[in-house]
């Protein structure tokens, strides 16, 4: 049987590159999954209402692409991160622990949203190179959205 890379008519060592730099993206997610929850759950202040629910719903946002970054590094033929040691050892967002005022809980996701933005910009032009649209559409759609979420919560800074 053909590899995986193969069959989708990509270069095998090219798919392996690409898969390797999502189990990087899906490391990164995972961690900023994880500090949204905490951020939902211990939110305090004025605007907890409104942080509140808007935490709920950009963690059920990662966690629906945590998935579909995992599968399409399985898509690659490569097999995803899945433990949190892999996790923290490569992933560039770090564990935000006890915040809870709204400031510094939209600062920090602010933060961990440009981290996901630059990893994801960075890895278009492999998946451009190795003719991959399917990481290629994927990755853009995620930064369109997240570039009006980084606006949003900026702008709620001001």
């Amino acid at each position: 049987m053909k590899k995986i890379s193969e069959l989708l008519g990509l270069k095998a060592n090219e798919a392996t590159q690409l898969g390797e730099k999502l189990n990087e993206l899906l490391a990164n997610y995972q961690m900023f999954y994880q500090n949204l929850r905490g951020f939902h759950w211990n939110i305090k202040g004025e605007k907890f209402f409104e942080l509140h629910a808007k935490f709920e719903e950009l963690y059920d946002d990662a966690v629906m692409k945590v998935d579909e970054i995992a599968e399409r590094i399985l898509t690659l033929g490569v097999t995803p991160y899945h433990t949190f040691t892999d996790y923290l050892k490569v992933s560039s967002i770090k564990e935000a622990k006890d915040l809870s005022d709204g400031v510094a809980t939209t600062e920090a996701t602010l933060e961990n949203l440009s981290t996901l933005i630059k990893l994801e910009r960075a890895i278009l032009p492999l998946a451009e190179e190795a003719g991959d649209e399917g990481t290629l559409t994927l990755l853009t759609d995620y930064i369109t959205q997240q570039e009006k979420v980084v606006w949003m919560l900026a702008s709620s800074l001001k």
